[in-house]
């Protein structure tokens, strides 16, 4: 093949790349189709926010409640927390070994479900693994712990609803 026809070649492959490149560019409008409207339906939400849910609120809007959201992070204070959200209430612990029995080790979910002071408005899990051999295994936790956390943690709530309420002297 002589240098012209490999010149003409390479000229017809670079254009025909180019043109199928930006055919399907946007901004140039080929083949682009209308877009369909937006057909959704938004439902109202129980807090009556349309289509949203927690991870979607606005900065600024807290959907638990504060009494119980400091309650809880007091109740857990001692233990390194992985994560805290005030927005979603959540609070997880990392694992936690009391001095006193290094050969276990405790890690704590809380979850504040309700924006009012009920008993019903926070949900703890408890794991605990125990130290054999250089390994850590799970070990069985009593469902009584959970709900004597959930108990702290409520009574805590209700002395900050209280001390807010008092009047200041």
């Amino acid at each position: 093949m002589s240098l012209r026809a490999l010149s003409v070649i390479g000229r017809s492959a670079l254009l025909g790349t180019l043109v199928l490149g930006l055919g399907g560019c946007s901004w140039l409008g080929f083949g682009s189709e209308p877009e369909a409207p937006n057909t959704q339906i938004l439902r109202q939400n129980n807090d009556g926010q349309a289509g949203m849910n927690a991870a979607a609120r606005p900065a600024g809007t807290v959907t638990v409640n504060a009494f119980l959201w400091r309650a809880a992070l007091d109740t857990v204070t001692f233990m390194p927390l992985v994560q805290a959200d005030p927005y979603g209430g959540v609070i997880l612990t990392d694992w936690y070994s009391p001095p006193a029995t290094p050969s276990e080790r405790f890690k704590v979910n809380l979850y504040i479900l309700d924006a009012a002071l009920r008993a019903d408005g926070v949900r703890a899990t408890v794991f605990r693994q125990e130290l054999k051999n250089g390994v850590w295994i799970d070990a069985p936790v009593t469902a009584e712990t959970g709900t004597q956390l959930e108990d702290t943690i409520l009574t805590r709530a209700r002395q900050l609803r209280q001390q807010s309420a008092a009047p200041a002297n």
